[in-house]
């Protein structure tokens, strides 16, 4: 019940272009003690038919323009992450990840404005 309620949660967010790993993998290493390891590799798992859908849509829609270098990069980069995830230890991954949130959540604090109220 649980694993689903995560699922679920994860899949809204996730649907919503925010990024559901960052609900995914802290529920499944602290709710279903999962290993940092296995958390993100099931979300690079989940993120799979997500993207997929939106790159359908954005082809469909005309806006993807595409970057054989950058294309390039975003595999090695994977592929360098992939090993390098096999390499850390499970608690430097944790606060490695836990780091990415705190810096992600610090930069989404100060890029937000306050909205201005309209006179009537």
């Amino acid at each position: 019940m649980i694993a689903g309620i995560i699922g679920l949660l994860s899949g809204f967010i996730s649907a919503m272009g925010i990024g559901g790993g960052t609900v995914l993998i802290p529920a499944l290493v602290v709710l279903l003690d999962v290993s940092q390891r296995q958390a993100q590799s099931a979300n690079l798992l989940a993120f799979l038919p997500t993207a997929a859908v939106a790159l359908f849509i954005h082809i469909k829609n005309k806006r993807v323009v595409f970057y054989p270098w950058l294309v390039a990069g975003g595999v090695l980069g994977a592929v360098g992450g992939a090993l390098l995830g096999t390499v850390f230890s499970e608690d430097l991954l944790r606060r490695l990840f836990g780091g990415f949130l705190l810096i992600l959540g610090i930069h989404e604090f100060w890029k937000a404005k306050p909205q201005k109220k309209k006179a009537e």
